[in-house]
């Protein structure tokens, strides 16, 4: 519609299906500046399409229902599991509940220290706008954001690099929106019950790991590089490492320029961006705990053990089945689209790869391609987002056939591996 975009003008259609895309699979990727391509209005409904695509239709369906006290039904109830990623019905709606204060909470907690910060820089009411709805980008791990109406399009948080209020805030709400709704309850009820499920341990220590991990390699990799870390004090070298390993947990914000990276540094990205965030979160890819179960199977193939255990906790066999194919479709699918994409644009390698992966994982971070797509390329990225989104395994059990009991089982057979 003409009224969402400055101009007073319609957007060409294939880029509005992109920015609706990109918002409700909380990606980040966009095809024109946010900040100064859309009005208000328009930057309103791509906020608002953002909350409902991280929080999951289901939970605000759920919003809604508890408000008019309707009663959540046994179906409704089944379909919240499998949204939340739950193994059982029992505490479903509370943990929706949760969900909803959990959001609303930590949103506008960030919402009320970005205020602080950039009515220093802007009228106070720009910088309430600007502080709600980064905050709902951010945490909901969508990376959009408006600075591109200051001049430089595109620019995301780099004037920022050396912020330490901004930065800090940002990757708390990024950290959070990543973790997983589950382990936020964890957290908020660990002070009661003095103990954390085996899921939040996994997806806290595979998190910590992979944030520690990223920012010594971006470091090292960065530390002499004059576009990136190498112009920066010590104090803006570790921050701006410490946000540049936070940010593939899909948030999609960026302090420095991503395409003045090394290579080595753009692939390690590549990498991270792929692993993602962790079940029932705002984020994509395949998930910490997939990785970190992919990672104990390997051990304990190596060191000959028989049953793959983590904390103290044996994994049941489907676990791993499940993580090795969800690894493999979303290696499949990051190569599919990769060859289609280098095939139809006139663009490096690298920077196909790692715009298909940032897709697919709804991270958004670009190497500075993605304006200039294609069609046909604009339109494959927008798939390639929304099967991230849902997740390669959801999307083949919908479009697969129903799967039958056999009756039956073959013979075992023998065959060489390695």
């Amino acid at each position: 519609m003409p009224f969402a975009s400055r101009q007073g003008v319609p957007t060409p259609f294939v880029d509005a299906v992109f920015t609706a895309t990109t918002a409700t699979c909380v990606t980040g990727l966009v095809t024109v500046d946010t900040g100064l391509h859309y009005s208000v209005a328009g930057q309103l409904i791509i906020m608002t399409l953002v909350q409902l695509g991280g929080l999951g239709f289901m939970t605000m369906a759920t919003l809604f229902a508890l408000v008019l006290r309707k009663r959540i039904s046994l179906r409704e109830r089944l379909i919240l599991q499998e949204a939340m990623n739950q193994t059982s019905m029992e505490g479903i709606v509370r943990l929706i509940r949760k969900v909803l204060l959990f959001s609303l909470s930590i949103e506008l907690v960030g919402a009320v220290l970005f205020t602080i910060r950039w009515s220093y820089d802007m009228p106070i009411g720009k910088a309430v706008y600007f502080g709600i709805f980064h905050a709902v980008s951010f945490f909901n791990n969508a990376g959009l954001d408006l600075f591109g109406q200051f001049g430089v399009p595109f620019a995301s948080l780099t004037q920022y690099v050396d912020d330490p209020l901004i930065n800090l805030v940002s990757m708390m709400l990024i950290i959070t929106g990543g973790i997983g709704f589950v382990v936020l309850s964890d957290l908020f009820d660990f002070r009661s019950i003095r103990k954390l499920s085996l899921h939040s341990k996994v997806v806290l220590s595979m998190t910590g790991f992979l944030i520690i991990f990223g920012t010594v390699i971006v470091f090292i990799f960065e530390f002499t590089n004059s576009k990136t870390l190498g112009s920066l004090d010590w104090s803006g070298k570790i921050l701006a490492s410490f946000f540049q390993s936070v940010t593939p947990r899909t948030a999609g914000a960026n302090t420095l320029d991503m395409s003045s990276l090394r290579q080595a540094t753009q692939f390690f990205t590549i990498i991270l961006m792929f692993i993602g965030a962790s079940p029932g979160s705002t984020g994509g890819g395949i998930k910490t705990t997939t990785f970190a179960t992919l990672v104990v199977a390997v051990i304990a193939m190596i060191r000959g053990r028989e049953d793959i255990v983590l904390f103290r906790f044996r994994l049941a066999r489907e676990r791993i089945f499940k993580a090795l194919t969800i690894t493999l479709m979303s290696l499949v699918l990051v190569i599919v689209v990769t060859m289609v994409l280098s095939t139809i644009e006139d663009m490096a390698f690298l920077k196909v790869l790692f715009e298909t992966t940032s897709a697919f994982g709804t991270v958004g971070l670009t190497l500075g391609i993605t304006p200039q797509l294609s069609t046909a390329g604009k339109i494959i990225i927008c798939f390639t987002m929304f099967a991230g989104r849902l997740g390669p395994l959801t999307l083949a059990y919908a479009l697969g056939p129903r799967a039958e009991k056999e009756l039956y089982r073959h013979p075992e057979g023998k065959i060489i591996i390695g």
